[in-house]
């Protein structure tokens, strides 16, 4: 027959409320247990403390964490988990230094080039969600939210204040430049962002097309001028050579479930 574990005494009142009260909730949430523990092993007074404001520590870090994966816009699900590094075309030496992080701390660029369906965006976003769970702060954009963040804030004049609070984040990412003519107001936003950023912040930028042809989706004075600034400290992988994953997977069978 087992053995159930006996539950541990609640906290006394008082000190549930003082615990509300200085806003330690993960405190308040182990000291049961911790306590009981405590009491039956004998612990230093000492160990006691050092493990709830452990556990506080940690409760606080994963709420932070939580909080800035929802602040930082990125889509779910892409993370490094599902990443097939054999499957990429970019070495696996150059992979294996992105994910350090180096490059972030450095204030270098990042583009990744090269035909849709080659794994870009869930790179871009795995790196996003790793620099979040390192405690840095992320911001997830397309062309088209930029351009609509420059027509919100273009009405009150307050777009550089706009701009400077998007460029507090650690590293920026924007997704799929390339797919489709550049409007006015996105390429604006764009040129905006990246010189904001300049050897200040991280930006990392997925594109179907080498940064160099941006010409020929933008007028050529800002494309050069936004160029100029994105690949001076920038580490530029392609990924041309590599089939569409999602080509590849419909192709198979495996992009839906079965009806039958």
């Amino acid at each position: 027959m087992s053995v159930k574990t006996p539950i541990a005494p609640p906290l006394p009142a008082e000190i549930d409320r003082l615990l509300r009260r200085l806003r330690m909730p993960y405190v308040r949430h182990a000291a049961p247990e911790v306590l009981a523990t405590a009491k039956s092993q004998r612990w230093d007074p000492a160990e006691v403390l050092r493990v709830l404001l452990v556990e506080e520590a940690a409760g606080r870090d994963r709420a932070t964490i939580r909080m800035r994966r929802r602040a930082s816009g990125l889509p779910a699900g892409k993370t490094f988990d599902a990443w097939k590094e054999n499957a990429s075309p970019i070495p696996q030496a150059t992979q294996q230094a992105l994910r350090t992080l180096e490059w972030v701390a450095r204030a270098e660029n990042l583009c990744i080039c090269g035909p849709s369906g080659t794994g870009k965006s869930h790179l871009a976003e795995a790196l996003g969600h790793a620099a979040i769970d390192e405690g840095k702060t992320v911001a997830w954009h397309t062309l088209e939210s930029l351009a609509t963040l420059l027509r919100r804030h273009r009405a009150d004049d307050s777009v550089n204040k706009a701009i400077g609070r998007l460029i507090r984040a650690d590293l920026i990412l924007i997704d799929d430049v390339g797919m489709l003519p550049v409007a006015a107001d996105a390429a604006e936003a764009l040129f905006r962002v990246v010189d904001a950023a300049y050897e200040k912040r991280s930006i990392a930028l997925t594109s179907n097309i080498h940064p160099a042809g941006f010409d020929e989706l933008m007028p050529k004075t800002l494309a050069a001028a936004t160029v100029d600034r994105l690949l001076h400290h920038a580490h530029v992988l392609l990924t041309d050579g590599t089939d569409s994953y999602r080509l590849a997977q419909a192709t198979a069978g495996k992009g839906v479930r079965p009806l039958t």
